[in-house]
């Protein structure tokens, strides 16, 4: 059963390796990191790391259990208990309930670890299954925004008080 960790030095490789064989997956939902993402991975990789570190994001790597990530769960601009929620799943564990299952439990981690009490979300209208995914978890779309030019949805999800 894949894990949800918090990104780590150790990931770096297994990132790599997932973001260069999603790459065309991922551009046909949202847009592409760019040839500079890839050539300057480890620097990117180091500094992402650096600014978890600082308390104002906190990223997570969903692993497999030969090592391989399936996925990327990470949370943005945490202040006042809330932050945003991005995500991305490798085409190949699309399906399976991989993502649900991994929001949920970055829920817990949100209110025990981080001290949240609120979520939020965007997604992009045409991106039917990550909206999917966020209504399944219990956030509720709350507005429209747009999303590299083309339309999306905005989601919150309240987290204490209620079941995670």
């Amino acid at each position: 059963m894949p894990e949800l960790q918090r990104l780590a030095p150790e990931h770096a490789a297994a990132v790599l390796t997932f973001e260069r064989e999603n790459r065309e997956f991922f551009a046909a939902h949202v847009p592409d990191r760019g040839d500079a993402y890839f050539s300057d991975f480890a620097e990117r990789h180091a500094d992402l790391l650096a600014e978890q570190d600082t308390g104002e994001i906190q990223c997570h790597a969903l692993v497999g259990d030969g090592g391989e990530v399936l996925g990327r769960f990470n949370l943005y601009d945490l202040a006042d208990g809330s932050a945003e929620l991005g995500f991305r799943v490798a085409e190949k564990a699309t399906g399976r309930g991989l993502a649900t299952a991994a929001v949920r439990r970055l829920f817990a981690m949100s209110v025990t670890d981080y001290g949240l009490d609120r979520l939020t979300a965007a997604a992009a209208e045409a991106n039917h299954a990550s909206r999917t995914v966020l209504t399944r978890t219990g956030f509720r779309p709350v507005g429209e925004r747009l999303l590299s030019g083309k339309p999306g949805i905005t989601y919150v999800r309240e987290l204490a008080g209620r079941a995670l």
